[in-house]
């Protein structure tokens, strides 16, 4: 029964052989994955930054990405972007990565690409790092103040004091003047950038004027000093008289011995002018009388009285001078 069985086998592998390959044929006539490792389907990702800060832009730091897919079969390519963090913005083969709010550090955008054709679906994957930076802290700066001295001082004359303003001052600032001096009193401008400032009594003395800025985030402050000078003195005619009357020159050296006594550190100094027609000891005479008035009846140092003689004038005349201490004495 058996006895032909190599034979029938002969037959039929044939036919088996035919009918398994036919089967196989079909299968893949219906579809066809090939891997991304041997799909021809080429892909490239670039990124136009790999290096952003978190201040860029505002804040809000953007990378445009952009994918170089080619399908060798011209068939089309759909793609699908990912990312670690961040927002894809777009769609395609070029998109915008905002990567605002992200920490500081690397961050990943993937794009997986497909593309379906007659003999079956291709896929390749690509993906770009960038790093986002820190922000560096800008620290405040001050704008360069500089206060404007006054370059004339009177005496007991008000000082105005006013600031400048340059460099580093924000458009949005608003600033703010707060004022002090070492001596004297503001008198009007407090909180502006001028001021006036009383000086009364200050003779010899030096006034610092200070000025803080605030409305910077920071104070900014500056300062400069002005000298008030000591006046300069001189000598000043107290009296003059004609020859009088014993009684009314007593009068007159009253009030002179008075001043004098209210400046102890002041020197007298009696000028007599003698008369072109007036008697030869005339001066000598007026000149005595007087000192003597001066030491026995007001009590004055007689080391504080000095007696000049002047040139002859028509008639006989007495000046009486209050020199103080380091001014320049008269001369007749």
């Amino acid at each position: 029964m058996f006895r032909n069985y190599p034979r029938l086998i002969g037959y039929l592998a044939p036919i088996a052989l035919v009918a398994f390959m036919s089967s196989g044929l079909t299968i893949a006539q219906k579809t066809k994955v090939v891997s991304s490792v041997n799909a021809p389907l080429s892909l490239s990702l670039t990124a136009d930054s790999n290096v952003v800060k978190a201040c860029d832009a505002g804040g809000a730091p953007q990378v445009k990405l952009t994918a170089n897919a080619v399908s060798p079969g011209g068939y089309p390519i759909k793609y699908r972007w990912t990312t670690t963090a961040g927002t894809i913005s777009g769609e395609g083969p070029v998109v915008t990565w905002n990567l605002a709010g992200l920490a500081p550090g690397y961050h990943k955008a993937s794009l997986d690409i497909q593309s379906i054709g007659s003999e079956g679906a291709c896929q390749a994957f690509s993906s770009v790092t960038v790093l986002v930076n820190p922000c560096v802290a800008v620290k405040p700066v001050c704008p360069a103040i500089e206060i404007v001295c006054p370059t004339y001082t009177g005496v007991d004359q008000p000082l105005t004091f006013s600031s400048r303003l340059a460099g580093g001052v924000p458009a949005n600032a608003n600033p703010v003047y707060n004022w002090t001096v070492s001596a004297g009193s503001i008198i009007s401008g407090q909180g502006s950038d001028t001021i006036k400032v009383d000086t009364t009594g200050l003779a010899g003395q030096t006034v610092r004027a200070s000025l803080s800025v605030g409305g910077y985030n920071l104070d900014c402050a500056a300062d400069c000093a002005v000298s008030i000078p000591v006046p300069k003195l001189n000598s000043r005619k107290f009296d003059e008289f004609p020859d009088i009357s014993r009684n009314d020159e007593k009068a007159r050296l009253d009030n002179f011995g008075i001043e004098l006594q209210n400046d102890p550190t002041s020197t007298a100094y009696v000028i007599v002018y003698p008369g072109r027609s007036g008697k030869r000891d005339e001066v000598q005479h007026h000149a005595g009388r007087i000192v003597e008035y001066l030491v026995n009846s007001r009590g004055l140092d007689k080391s504080r009285i000095v007696t000049l003689v002047g040139p002859a004038r028509d008639a006989l005349q007495v000046e009486l001078w209050l020199t103080p201490q380091g001014a320049t004495p008269p001369n007749p």
